[in-house]
């Protein structure tokens, strides 16, 4: 039997224009013509375009489709079984999206909320990057701490984030001093800066063991989204999220009777 083109668009659930398409692009042309020159398909069409969608849905492009249909032995099985490994990474990828966006649900759910002009007075220039907190929320997606981080800053209030962030203004200018002043990262005054910042941390948000702030440091020279959380922009110097990474991991040697080993900044 032989098909019109408004059949198989019908019978399959695709547009006419993708048809159209498929023919144009040699994936899938009709087997006959009508007098009138119109395109008919078979069975055997029909059995291909299956395979094309088939295919599509799962994500293939149309050239490695292309590639499958013309030598299904050599191809099908080495696409099929790449494209399940990726497919089983974006499922584990969303699923971690889907605890994110619980969590931030939960958070709103709090009922601790500001007025964009209250979040300007408390936070001033200090903005919280939405793509980092997610990058942040997947990469300590199974931290104890980060669970109870985001638990206690969900329920701090409007005076709590008003004083949290006065004594991060406060120590943010001391270490704007030391580091102007020419203060070794490795001497007295920056370790006792990084003590006091790993302090705040645990003050107000987790319990944060040197291991710990030796990581939030790393990724102060890793991700500049994670040190603007600290210095804002506008007040950081060539070399300072690097400056503050070494005293971190010097604060750490200290209290562990070792060296510094700030990686990214040697």
């Amino acid at each position: 039997m032989s098909y019109s083109v408004g059949q198989v668009s019908a019978f399959a659930g695709v547009t006419v224009r993708t048809l159209h398409h498929y023919d144009k692009a040699g994936l899938l042309s009709p087997s006959g013509r009508s007098h009138a020159g119109y395109r008919l398909y078979n069975d055997a069409d029909l059995g291909r375009l299956q395979q094309i969608l088939f295919y599509r849905e799962l994500g293939f492009s149309l050239d490695d489709i292309a590639a499958i249909l013309k030598d299904p032995q050599a191809n099908a099985l080495e696409q099929l079984r790449a494209r399940q490994r990726q497919l089983s990474e974006e499922i584990a990828r969303l699923q971690q999206l889907a605890e994110v966006a619980e969590r931030a649900i939960e958070v709103q759910q709090t009922g601790v909320s500001l007025t964009p002009q209250e979040r300007f007075e408390v936070f001033g220039e200090i903005t919280f990057d939405l793509s980092y907190a997610t990058q942040a929320e997947l990469k300590w997606a199974h931290s104890e701490g980060q669970r109870e981080a985001m638990a206690r800053a969900a329920a701090h209030t409007k005076e709590d984030w008003r004083q949290l962030m006065g004594e991060a203004a406060a120590w943010r200018a001391e270490l704007l001093a030391a580091f102007d002043d020419g203060e070794p990262s490795d001497g007295q005054r920056a370790m006792d800066l990084a003590e006091e910042h790993r302090l705040h941390i645990s003050r107000w948000f987790t319990s944060c063991p040197s291991a710990m702030h030796r990581r939030i440091a790393d990724d102060f020279v890793a991700d500049a989204r994670a040190f603007a959380l600290v210095v804002p922009p506008s007040q950081q110097r060539p070399g300072l999220a690097a400056y503050t990474c070494k005293a971190v991991h010097a604060n750490a040697a200290r209290h562990a009777g070792g060296r510094a080993d700030c990686e990214e900044v040697r």
